[in-house]
């Protein structure tokens, strides 16, 4: 599918395709209806579809253990880079399966093969084979995965600073963030039921809501929900596109999003 079709980026969040709590353990039937999802909307709307995934319990417990977000921090560092590769990538054939399986043309994207980063943040990535597949009306299919680094020797790169770097490049119309909550709250949702979800942040009020953030749950080396909304942010301030957390663990919101339908969640733009 050549020419200026709608391009948007999806992400399928590791607590929903996961079992974050417990080690190297996948949601099978939520991986299913996703995958289901995506391809229904894929067909109904005719939009290119970048879709990456977070890591979950696969990778997160083990960059936990070997501390690889830190970089190169003793002896056993440059294991725990091949442990924690290894896991990620074997979470993202799982991913890519149900996708081919459902219908898309999903295609692995390994980001530690080809991209370099700089203190956690990417400086270098050939996206040209990116570019010719989504031409081809192929769906990349890239995932958080660990990273040179030419500072630290090694980093975790997040499914949101991926898009970061690639929304800058690729230019998408929408940016889609899926998560086990509705959006962003001003306090973790899960441990407080008076939480209020946040419907919009911007450039003008994001100092406000920031201080409200708290961490994720469970492990996540990624830095949770703060440094999601500000990878999202940036995106937004540098190209205008509108970005958006929701929840996707509610069959058809997912699906609804892809549709056109907005304010599901959070959304996150420029002003």
């Amino acid at each position: 599918m050549a020419g200026k079709v709608d391009l948007v980026f999806v992400k399928l969040g590791g607590s929903v395709i996961t079992d974050k709590a417990t080690p190297f353990t996948e949601r099978e039937e939520g991986i299913t209806r996703l995958g289901r999802e995506i391809h229904s909307a894929h067909i109904h709307t005719g939009l290119r579809l970048l879709v990456g995934h977070g890591g979950g319990s696969y990778p997160h417990t083990l960059a936990n253990q070997y501390r690889t977000h830190l970089g190169l921090v003793t002896e056993e560092s440059p294991l725990g880079i091949a442990l924690v590769q290894d896991a990620a990538a074997r979470l993202n054939r799982i991913v890519v399966k149900a996708l081919i399986k459902e219908g898309e043309k999903a295609v692995s994207i390994q980001p530690s093969s080809a991209a370099i980063s700089k203190r956690g943040h990417i400086v270098s990535w050939n996206l040209r084979p990116i570019r010719l597949m989504l031409n081809l009306d192929l769906t990349p299919v890239p995932y958080g995965d660990v990273s040179m680094d030419l500072a630290t020797g090694c980093s975790i790169l997040s499914t949101e600073e991926l898009f970061r770097y690639l929304g800058l490049k690729l230019k998408p119309r929408r940016v889609i963030v899926g998560s086990d909550v509705d959006g962003v709250y001003d306090r973790d949702p899960k441990k407080n039921s008076s939480a209020q979800k946040i419907p919009l942040i911007t450039t003008e009020n994001v100092n406000n809501v920031l201080p409200s953030l708290d961490g994720a749950s469970n492990i996540d080396v990624t830095g949770g929900m703060r440094s999601k909304v500000l990878s999202l942010l940036e995106l937004a301030k540098m190209t205008g596109v509108t970005c958006e957390i929701l929840d996707i663990s509610k069959p058809g919101n997912l699906e609804d999003s892809l549709n056109g339908k907005k304010g599901i969640g959070t959304i996150i733009r420029r002003t």
